[in-house]
């Protein structure tokens, strides 16, 4: 069955609804230039009161290896999601601090799916491209590019998804994970619960 990860968290109800619905895994954007940026404070406040086996994922653009550290440690985070232009030495030198280590990916027609093979990280993400944002558009990519490029390794899959066609992803991808955002929300940074739960019912649909 598909794991689902509900991103853009910034408060605990939205938390927890997602819990509640069957999410596998909540993320928080330290992104400060993202309309779902949630500081470091508020995000330890959420992640300690969560229950046991949910995996909490910071995602951070850009940044320095210490101040992910830092954060991560602070936060209790499980897993470091890294959304900008990082490369596969930066990702190398982030295996000191021993997070798990997921690369997102922003893909287009022009993108040279041989580059993922320099990356060894716990997890690889695939999410729309666009020029000036690093993800949240609510944008979908052509899917067809996955297949033709025949991944062999476990992959996360974002970008545009929402409840109506999360079935026909995980259908003609069969990825390991989902990552949605924007597609579950009544505005930025705030989750339409009936959105969230019909997302994550059809996503782990039995197929």
């Amino acid at each position: 069955m598909v794991r689902v990860k509900i991103c853009g968290i910034m408060d605990k109800d939205d938390a927890f609804k997602a819990i509640k619905f069957g999410a596998d895994a909540l993320g928080f954007v330290f992104h400060k230039k993202s309309p779902r940026y949630v500081s470091p404070s508020r995000a330890r406040n959420i992640i300690s009161i969560l229950p046991p086996f949910i995996s909490t994922v910071g995602v951070f653009v850009n940044d320095r290896l210490g101040a992910i550290n830092d954060i991560a440690s602070f936060t209790g985070l499980t897993t470091v999601q890294l959304h900008g232009d990082e490369d596969h030495h930066y990702c190398n030198r982030l295996k000191r601090f021993n997070f798990k280590t997921i690369k997102a990916f922003r893909v287009d027609e022009s993108f040279d799916f041989d580059s993922i093979k320099r990356y060894e990280v716990g997890g690889i993400l695939f999410d729309a491209y666009q020029d000036d944002a690093f993800g949240g558009t609510g944008k979908t990519f052509n899917w067809q590019l996955l297949q033709k490029a025949d991944i062999k390794r476990p992959f996360i899959l974002s970008g545009g998804l929402n409840q109506e066609n999360i079935l026909d992803a995980v259908r003609m991808l069969k990825p390991y994970a989902v990552d949605v955002s924007s597609g579950v929300e009544s505005e930025p940074g705030k989750k339409d619960h009936h959105k969230m739960q019909a997302f994550i019912q059809n996503a782990k649909m039995d197929l």
